[in-house]
């Protein structure tokens, strides 16, 4: 059955949207399999993900994620409704604690699974955007950017829980305890391993900072049920101090980035940002994004309805 579904799929998402992926299989997990009322059949795989307190991924996340991974074939976005139901039952038998929460990762565009996953309670909690072509000329500013380096970890700390403190306020992030201490050893690692981190100033004083680099999307790889294959520059912090907010630094780090990361090859950019937030979605807009997946989200798995 799934074959059939992956193949119907992958059609309808290249006519939902030319830069979606072939549809991939999904990962282990338990069956869900449903008849819409015309008597097609549509199918998911339930997972399940534990994350340690202490985490990287503990700060963008519930520690307890249930993910819903919908095979709806050629079926309309509306038949994920079905699924939904299916899936509230068997989480009304597990019983999720508090910090845990329901994910569904799906089509921008299809605005008729939005409509079901409205109506059971989800919210659109975090866009996956993306922008192709070459990197823009560069824009005059005021601002100068550079790369990190050790010497720059503390203000790169200060600045990245500074992201993950807004983030939680407006989105998916979760300020845990050992905020700081995980955002400082995953900064160490980038730092060591010469991943790009780069530092914008303006008069000599640290005013923002970004991450990222490089990566492909092959066949197995993540990368590949998220974007075209090809190699791709992947955005995964941009931060600016509250006081620069507004002032050309985040378009200055957005630039350096986009200069190194769209080297070598890659055919285009993309990153995360959340939709509630009243500042990401016409920044990223403006530096040529726009929404790809949409990362809807239920927290606490219980409240699926």
């Amino acid at each position: 059955m799934t074959g059939p579904l992956l193949a119907a799929q992958s059609t309808r998402f290249a006519g939902l949207d030319p830069l979606l992926p072939a549809a991939v299989a999904p990962p282990d997990g338990e069956a869900l399999v449903a008849a819409l009322p015309d008597g097609e059949r549509v199918a998911a795989v339930l997972t399940r993900t534990e994350h340690g307190p202490g985490t990287a991924p503990a700060l963008w996340s519930a520690l307890d994620v249930r993910e819903l991974h919908p095979l709806l074939g050629a079926a309309p976005g509306a038949a994920l409704d079905v699924l939904l139901r299916r899936w509230a039952a068997v989480l009304a038998r597990a019983a999720p604690g508090p910090d845990s929460s329901c994910v569904v990762t799906w089509p921008s565009r299809d605005v008729s699974a939005a409509e079901a996953l409205l109506a059971h309670g989800f919210v659109p909690l975090s866009v996956l955007a993306v922008r192709v072509g070459p990197a823009p000329g560069a824009r005059p500013s005021a601002v100068t950017v550079r790369r990190a380096s050790a010497a720059d970890l503390d203000f790169l700390v200060d600045s990245a829980v500074a992201e993950v403190e807004y983030s939680s306020r407006v989105g998916g992030a979760v300020l845990r305890p050992r905020t700081r201490a995980v955002k400082r050893a995953a900064l160490r690692v980038h730092l060591a391993q010469e991943d790009p981190v780069w530092l914008a100033e303006r008069g000599g004083e640290p005013v923002g900072h970004a991450e990222g680099w490089q990566t492909v999307s092959a066949p197995g790889s993540w990368a590949e049920t998220r974007v075209r294959h090809g190699r791709w520059g992947y955005l995964n912090c941009l931060s600016v101090v509250p006081s620069a907010r507004g002032t050309g630094v985040g378009r200055a780090l957005a630039d350096a980035a986009h200069a190194d990361l769209l080297s070598g090859g890659a055919v285009g950019m993309f990153l995360y940002y959340n939709p509630p937030n009243p500042l990401s979605p016409v920044f990223w807009a403006r530096q040529g994004y726009r929404p790809l997946w949409t990362v809807w989200e239920l927290r606490p798995a219980t409240a699926l309805r």
